[in-house]
C-alpha cells in the first residue's frame, strides 16, 4: 500500500511495543488492508494531515497491521471492521478503539486517550473477551442443532429483499448451502439476490458486500476468499436445480479468477482486487472498457488459494468445465508444492530468505481450508492427494488440538497474540473437513475428533447466529451420517462423473474405492448399503433407494 502519510509507522513485533514501554506511551496500532477503500481515504485525509501526524508521531508508537498478512493480530483487535483504530499500552492491552476516524474524530481521540493514559496508565488497558473465556461451553449434539439453525435463518430472512438480516447485507455462502437442502425457496430467493445484486455484470466476480438492506451502498472491494466460496455455493445452486441461472454466476466468477485474480508467476490466485475509482462503475460497458482497471493485490495467501481450488472443483465436478479443472489443478500444485510442508500450510508464499526466516507456522484457519480442497480434490481431481489430506489433519491434531477443541496458532506472538484463541468458525471448518476425510481414509478417528470438536461448543449452540450456519450442517452430517457414494474408478470416468452429480452437495463421493471392482459404484449411508451399479442410471436409482 503506498503510504500518503506523515506518520512515522513502525512494523508489527516487539520492538514497537519495547519502544512504547521505554517511552511510557501507547501504541497506536492501525489495522488496514489493501482492498480496503476506507483505509485510503483515511490515510489521505487523517493521517495525512500534519498535526494529527505530529501529534501521533510525538505521543505515541504508531504501528500499521495489514490484516491480511497478520490474521492473529486481525482476530485480536479487530473492532468490528476496517480500518480498526486501535490503541494499546504497551503489555498489548486494549485501552480503547474504534473504526474509520476523520481528522476530527482523531483529534478528539487522540487527546482522550492521551488524557486516559497520563490518569490511568496501563492500568486502564482490558483484554478483549473472547480472550478471557479461553473454554467454550461443551454439550450434545442433537437433532436440536439444525432446527435450530433453521429457526435463525426463518427469523433473519428478509422477505422483500432476500438474504439474511438487515445492513449491511453480506451473501453468506454458507447459510445459503445450509438452506438449499432445508428450504429451498428461502435459498434460492436469497441466491438470486446476491447474483443481481453482488456480482460485477461486467468483469464478473462478486463484490464483497451491500452496506443497505435493499443492497444499495456496494463495496467495490472483490477478495479471493469470498468468490471462491460463492462459485461453491452457486455451483451447489446449481446441482440442486439444474437451473443455468445459478451455473451463470459461478462460470463468471471463474472467469475473472482466471483472469483478472490469476498470477501467472506464481502459479496461483492474487488476493483481492481494490475497489478502484468509484465513479466507474456506474459507467456503461463501453465507457468501462477505456477506465483504468482497478488494482490487484498480486500476493498469494494459502487460505484463500484453497477456497478458490474448492470451488472450482465443485464447478467442474458439475459441468465439465475444463478451464475450471486446469485452473484448480494449477493452482493446487502451487499450494501443495511450495506452501505445505510435513501438513503444516505455510501463510502466503514468500521468497526463498522469507520463508528461510520464518518457517512454516501452523494457522487453524489455512489447516482448515486447505483440508477442505485437499478432500475436495481427492473426490473430483486425483485420489493421490489424499496424502496430503492426511498430513494436514495430523498435523492440525498433533499441534494446534487443545482439549476437545483447537486453537488459532500456536500460541506464541506479541501483544495479546500470546493469549489462546478458540475460533468458532476455523474449529467447524476443520470438523467439516475431518468429516470428509474420514469418509474418503477410512479412518474413523477423524469423525471422532471432529464430533468432539463439535460437542466442544454445543452448549453454545442455541444462540449461534446465520454467520455459523455451516455449524448445523456438519452436526448434521455427523448425526445423520452423509450419504457416500463409492466409484471404483479414478476420477473421470462416467460413472464418476454421474456420481459426482447425484443427490445433494452434502455427499461425499470416493474415487478409485479399493473394495469394488473397476467399472462398479455403489452408495451408503449408516448401516445402509446398496448393491452394485455398473451405469449411471443403475447408479441413481441406487442413490434413490438408500435415501428413502
Amino acid at each position: 500500500m503506498n503510504d500518503p502519510t506523515r506518520v512515522e509507522w513502525r512494523e508489527w513485533g516487539q520492538d514497537a511495543f519495547d519502544e512504547a514501554e521505554a517511552a511510557d506511551v501507547p501504541v497506536l496500532c492501525a489495522l488496514t488492508a489493501t482492498w480496503c477503500d476506507h483505509c485510503h481515504e483515511m490515510d489521505a485525509e487523517t493521517y495525512a494531515e500534519p498535526r494529527i501526524a505530529a501529534h501521533v508521531n510525538d505521543g505515541f508508537v504508531p504501528v500499521r497491521v495489514d490484516v491480511d498478512c497478520h490474521p492473529r493480530v486481525r482476530d485480536r483487535y479487530n473492532m468490528g471492521g476496517f480500518p480498526s483504530t486501535v490503541f494499546l499500552a504497551p503489555d498489548g492491552t486494549v485501552l480503547t478503539g474504534a473504526g474509520y476516524l476523520g481528522p476530527d474524530g482523531m483529534r478528539q481521540v487522540l487527546d482522550s486517550v492521551r488524557t486516559m493514559w497520563e490518569t490511568k496508565g496501563s492500568g486502564a488497558g482490558r483484554v478483549p473477551r473472547p480472550l478471557r473465556e479461553d473454554e467454550p461451553p461443551a454439550g450434545e449434539l442433537s437433532s436440536d442443532v439444525e432446527a435450530a439453525m433453521l429457526g435463525q435463518l426463518t427469523e433473519a430472512y428478509d422477505e422483500v429483499a432476500g438474504g439474511w438480516g438487515t445492513e449491511p447485507k453480506f451473501p453468506l455462502p454458507d447459510a445459503l448451502e445450509f438452506a438449499l437442502k432445508r428450504d429451498r425457496e428461502m435459498a434460492l430467493r436469497s441466491f438470486d439476490a446476491v447474483g443481481a445484486n453482488l456480482l460485477d455484470e461486467y468483469e464478473g466476480g462478486f463484490y464483497r458486500f451491500a452496506a443497505e438492506r435493499d443492497w444499495a451502498g456496494l463495496q467495490h472491494e472483490k477478495l479471493l476468499d469470498s468468490n471462491g466460496a460463492l462459485v461453491r455455493a452457486f455451483a451447489n445452486a446449481y446441482l440442486h436445480t439444474g437451473n443455468d441461472a445459478y451455473r451463470e454466476p459461478a462460470e463468471r466468477t471463474v472467469e475473472y479468477l482466471t483472469t483478472t485474480l490469476w498470477n501467472g508467476d506464481a502459479e496461483a490466485f492474487a488476493n483481492s482486487q481494490a475497489p478502484g475509482d468509484p465513479e466507474s462503475h456506474g459507467l456503461e460497458p463501453t465507457e468501462r472498457e477505456t477506465a483504468d482497471d482497478p488494482p490487484v493485490d498480486e500476493r498469494v495467501f494459502a487460505g484463500p488459494n484453497a477456497l478458490a481450488v474448492e470451488g472450482l472443483c465443485t464447478y467442474y465436478a458439475y459441468t465439465d468445465d475444463e478451464r475450471a479443472r486446469r485452473y484448480a489443478e494449477r493452482a493446487l500444485s502451487t499450494l501443495r508444492s511450495e506452501l505445505l510442508e510435513d501438513g503444516v500450510v505455510r501463510h502466503r508464499l514468500e521468497t526463498d530468505d522469507d520463508r528461510e526466516r520464518t518457517g512454516a507456522t501452523p494457522l487453524l484457519s489455512n489447516q482448515a481450508r486447505v483440508l477442505a480442497a485437499l478432500a475436495t480434490a481427492a473426490s473430483t481431481l486425483d485420489a493421490d492427494v489424499l496424502e496430503d489430506a492426511t498430513a494436514v489433519a495430523d498435523a492440525t491434531i498433533d499441534r494446534l488440538r487443545d482439549g476437545d477443541s483447537f486453537l488459532d496458532s500456536e500460541g506464541d506472538g506479541v501483544g495479546l497474540c500470546d493469549r489462546p484463541l478458540r475460533p468458532l468458525d476455523a474449529n467447524v471448518a476443520l470438523a467439516d473437513g475431518l468429516v470428509e476425510l474420514a469418509v474418503l481414509s477410512g479412518e474413523d478417528r477423524y469423525r471422532t475428533v471432529a464430533r468432539e470438536t463439535l460437542e466442544a461448543f454445543a452448549g453454545a449452540s442455541d444462540r449461534f447466529g446465520v454467520q455459523m450456519a455451516r455449524y448445523a450442517t456438519v452436526a448434521s452430517r455427523l448425526l445423520e451420517g452423509p450419504l457416500v457414494i463409492r466409484v471404483g474408478d479414478d476420477p473421470g470416468t462416467d460413472l464418476h462423473r454421474a456420481a459426482l452429480r447425484l443427490a445433494d452437495h452434502e455427499k461425499v463421493v470416493v474415487a478409485g474405492a479399493g473394495a469394488l471392482e473397476a467399472g462398479t459404484a455403489r452408495a451408503e449411508r449408516g448401516e445402509r448399503v446398496s448393491a452394485a451399479a455398473e451405469t449411471p442410471k443403475q447408479l441413481s436409482e441406487r442413490v434413490q433407494e438408500i435415501l428413502e
